[in-house]
């Protein structure tokens, strides 16, 4: 018997080395991998600022080829010093991003070492980025003299060549360098996954060989203490027998208590709710002092009268079947607490019983699990509540639209028609000279008339949409805009593009693009407004720049209800039926660029 309960000691202590083993080991494993998360982050971040900065050099080399073609166009001096000016600050800043981007920078975190893909790039993009920089200058210096002005137009001729080369080579690296951040992205993910692994196996040894074990050794002691108790009353009249029964009967309880004081909340119940032993972390746990209280089961674990009632129902009903589920507590210090609870009837003697009583207290699983609920209903909530904002206002849009369309044929239109009835019964052959006065007025009535008829449906399908494509109609409506407003509206064929698309995308993408300028126009108060189109085997690129006033992305796009954030929300929206990507790029006081990619 000395020997059993030395083993049960033994065997109880090594059980706990190895639980504190496990549990160092998932500690450690949780400790590195939350900081190779963190330094994989970190690196992400140093590689979106470096995209972001190389993104940022092509909008400055388009940005500063724009500025000096306005150069290039203005003629008053004072104009023009200006115009020097700010094209002086696009390529200090031009030239201090590509220094960056190629050399490194220590402010910026930018790195010296690169791949050698990036390398190659970097030292084809060279001759490009200082032809540019040198023609620029040279511009500028004659600009300044104002002299050389055949020399100025090939200069500019040749920074515009170079300016292509430069963007295209500009998106290689950007690309490269996106490449490389997924690279890294996706070894982070096999790490991690690498880490999940090892945790759940070091979780399943420890189910195997510590919790079943535990488990095993618990139900063997509570038998084998039921065994002695049973042995000793039929050996009563022998009184070294029953001593040395006792004795080890003590030595295995103490044994038994050891380790379900250390490791278990139980606790041991009569079958009228009364405690008969409560192990010390429990006690702990609730709060409650056995030697200071008679208190029930019930009353220890909550004083709140409604939960002491569904104990009791419990403990009367499950005393001889036993119980296992979860419930929900209320402690003294009124702390919510959550324990998974299991009743283990024991049998003590014939007539005699109770209930071992084990818990685990599952709190911070339970607050996870409503907090993991709670976030979810409200991302439904709040894409439900989008949903409806973006089909109202699209309701809206197209009402207004309705309604200014009904109103142009009416007020102007429907006038000039009425107008002309009447002018054609007023019509008196018997006098000519009026007679022929009036033809002449019905002559430009008609014109006016067929002049706003095309208008209006420009406005609603502009005819060189669906008979020549993109390329044509975006070249009218910027003409058409431009002589509408009077704002200089440009727009560039870059790569000669002219294939048909699908007509869904094609009125998309004139939609967006009118959309774009029509808010250049109205928000931005820009003077020159210049659309790009360019194209790749596999995607349509449409580059809207205008030098007006910018904004704040960020903020304008937490304005969701403002009708700037709406619009911004709108593009968003529309781009993707024809599963597109947007991108906003603006700079208060400088100017914005809207960039519209669609798949071909």
């Amino acid at each position: 018997m000395k020997n059993n309960a030395l083993s049960a000691v033994i065997s109880f202590k090594s059980l706990r080395r190895l639980y504190i083993f496990a549990l160092l080991t998932i500690a450690v494993t949780v400790l590195l991998s939350q900081l190779l998360i963190q330094h994989n982050l970190n690196s992400q971040l140093s590689d979106s600022k470096i995209i972001n900065i190389s993104g940022k050099q092509r909008m400055l080399s388009q940005k500063l080829t724009k500025e000096i073609l306005i150069l290039n166009f203005i003629t008053q001096k004072e104009k023009s010093k200006e115009q020097i000016a700010r094209i002086h600050e696009i390529m200090d800043l031009w030239k201090f991003n590509q220094e960056a981007l190629e050399k490194g920078n220590d402010s910026l975190g930018f790195p010296k070492e690169k791949s050698a893909a990036l390398s190659d790039l970097f030292v084809a993009i060279k001759p490009n980025f200082n032809t540019i920089l040198n023609a620029a200058t040279v511009f500028l210096e004659n600009k300044k003299l104002g002299i050389n002005e055949k020399e100025n137009q090939v200069l500019v001729q040749t920074i515009l060549d170079n300016g292509a080369v430069f963007l295209e080579k500009m998106n290689e690296i950007v690309g490269q360098y996106d490449k490389e951040a997924l690279e890294k992205v996706r070894l982070q993910s096999k790490t991690e996954y690498g880490i999940l692994l090892f945790t759940i196996l070091v979780l399943l040894l420890e189910f195997i060989f510590i919790f079943r074990p535990t488990n095993e050794k618990v139900e063997a002691l509570i038998s084998k203490l039921l065994f002695s108790e049973k042995k000793a009353l039929k050996l009563a009249r022998d009184t070294e027998i029953i001593s040395e029964a006792k004795e080890n009967s003590v030595k295995e309880l103490k044994s038994l208590n050891y380790a379900m004081e250390n490791t278990l909340l139980y606790c041991r119940v009569a079958p009228n709710g009364s405690i008969i032993h409560i192990g010390e972390k429990f006690s702990k746990l609730l709060q409650y002092n056995p030697f200071l209280s008679d208190k029930t089961f019930a009353e220890a674990l909550t004083p709140i009268e409604k939960e002491q009632n569904l104990l009791n129902q419990i403990l009367l009903e499950k005393q001889r079947t036993g119980w296992q589920g979860e419930i929900s507590i209320t402690t003294r210090n009124e702390q919510t607490i959550w324990l998974d609870l299991s009743m283990v009837p024991v049998t003590i003697k014939k007539d005699e019983s109770e209930l071992l009583v084990i818990c685990f207290d599952i709190t911070e699983r339970k607050i996870a699990e409503y907090e993991v609920e709670r976030l979810n209903t409200e991302n439904i909530n709040d894409k439900i509540n989008q949903q409806k904002v973006i089909s109202s206002k699209i309701v809206e849009n197209q009402e207004n639209e309705q309604n200014r369309i009904a109103k142009e044929i009416h007020d102007g239109i429907g006038q000039m028609l009425t107008g002309l009835k009447f002018s054609l019964e007023s019509i008196n052959l018997d006098e000519k000279e009026k007679s022929a006065q009036k033809i002449e007025y019905l002559k430009k009535l008609s014109l006016d008339i067929i002049k706003g008829v095309r208008t209006a449906t420009f406005n609603l399908m502009p005819p060189e949409l669906s008979d020549h494509g993109i390329v044509s109609s975006l070249t009218k409506l910027t003409q058409e805009l431009s002589k509408l407003t009077g704002k200089e509206i440009l727009f560039y064929n870059k790569t000669d593009f002219d294939k048909r698309l699908d007509s869904l995308v094609e009125i998309n993408i004139y939609r967006l693009t009118q959309e774009a300028i029509n808010n250049a126009l109205k928000y931005a108060d820009s003077s020159h407004i210049i659309v790009q189109l360019s194209h790749s085997p596999t995607l349509l690129s449409v580059i809207i720049d205008d030098n007006g006033k910018g904004f704040d992305i960020a903020s304008v796009e937490k304005k969701r209800n403002s009708e700037s954030g709406m619009g911004l929300l709108f593009m968003k929206e529309r781009i993707q039926y024809i599963n597109g990507r947007v991108f906003f790029n603006s700079i208060p006081g400088e100017g914005t660029r809207i960039t519209f990619n669609i798949p071909i």
